[in-house]
């Protein structure tokens, strides 16, 4: 285990979205006293950064230039300690057992108004659930289904295999507000959502039983662990969701992880996390959602796909047009791997197409 702390002192405050703050920071320890470098507070956990202030920071996916969105993470102020918050109800410990382990009210928690609803409940009533891979796909399966079903309530369903605050997600925070989500619910380990739930099934009965969402989507926090293994990344657990969503009498619909720019072959095409998840741990049938573009490398994607779907789940082609107007409405910066829509289109609409075929599945 390697963690790489720094001491540093806030210069100046950059952007601040729902939940965080961003802040520029001159390192006062380690090999590069006097550097400048870019954190992310939320003051939630922390409390609220000023100028001056002394931080501790958490470099270490900084310094490996991995995922976190080029930020060091603030993990203390020493000399402006949060004040305790008021006493409450809720016992569900989110990030447990770590420094920042935070303590929620769980919608499912004995102690919720949400309990009685919650307790015995086991039945999502045909509610349409998509899952996706990477967080990026969750502006573009919104705008799916705002495409055909622009009036529908969308939640989002958070799972803890990337970052667990959803205050870090400035895609959720541009999504509900501009009311294209009418929830962020957070599962698992991750924490911050609107509601806050103990296992994906709980989280997606509230998406339907408290939230009322028409559509559910499914997807980690920002951040993706992959190995370059068949079983060794975050994403396996997309799988586990769709079958989760059948269990409890949803409607399933996977969205595809599709690429045409990514430069590694695992992920051209239909990405090997797609097939892994999809095809080997989602052992109940689901819809698989495929865009109706022209082209060889759609070909290529369909032909994919249906190898994908075998004898178990049902290939679902959906009409393409119109989905790049939707997509360009959307308020939240469509990005993949660093790629927008420009540079890896094929991937927002695959996304996409499965949040229109989602909408084509609420019942009313």
């Amino acid at each position: 285990m390697t963690i790489t702390w720094r001491s540093a002192t806030v210069q100046r405050l950059g952007a601040a979205w729902a939940g965080s703050q961003e802040l520029f920071a001159t390192l006062t320890s380690g090999p590069e006293p006097g550097r400048e470098v870019r954190a992310l507070a939320h003051p939630d956990l922390v409390g609220s950064p000023r100028p001056g202030d002394r931080v501790l920071l958490n470099v270490s996916a900084l310094a490996r230039g991995l995922g976190t969105g080029g930020y060091a993470l603030v993990v203390a102020l020493p000399d402006a300690l949060p004040p305790d918050p008021p006493p409450g109800p809720g016992h569900l410990v989110k990030a447990r057992y770590t420094p920042l382990q935070t303590m929620v009210l769980g919608a499912d928690d004995q102690e919720s108004p949400h309990h009685a609803l919650l307790a015995d409940a086991d039945d999502l009533e045909g509610t349409p659930v998509v899952v996706a891979d990477l967080h990026s796909a969750l502006p573009a399966v919104v705008a799916g289904v705002r495409a055909d079903a622009p009036h529908a309530r969308v939640a989002y369903l958070m799972t803890d295999g990337g970052a667990l605050p959803a205050a870090f997600s400035r895609a959720v925070a541009g999504l509900r507000e501009a009311g294209w989500l009418a929830a962020c619910v957070t599962t698992g380990q991750a924490f911050g959502g609107d509601l806050e739930t103990a296992t994906v099934h709980t989280g997606l009965l509230a998406a339907k039983l408290v939230v009322g969402a028409d559509v559910v989507v499914v997807a980690q926090g920002p951040g993706n662990l992959g190995t370059g293994s068949r079983w060794g990344f975050s994403g396996v657990a997309a799988g586990e969701a769709l079958n989760a969503a059948a269990v409890l009498g949803g409607r399933p619909v996977a969205a595809l992880r599709v690429s045409e720019a990514d430069p590694r072959e695992r992920h051209r095409g239909i990405s090997h996390h797609t097939t892994t998840a999809v095809g080997r741990v989602a052992l109940a049938p689901v819809d698989v959602a495929v865009p109706d573009s022209p082209g060889a490398f759609h070909d290529r994607v369909r032909a994919q796909a249906r190898a994908l779907c075998g004898r178990r789940h049902t290939y679902v082609e959906v009409p393409a047009a119109g989905l790049d107007e939707a997509l360009a409405t959307s308020p939240a910066r469509l990005s993949t791997m660093g790629r927008g829509l420009d540079a890896d289109r094929a991937g927002f609409v695959a996304a996409a197409a499965a949040g229109r075929h989602a909408a084509s599945l609420i019942t009313t």
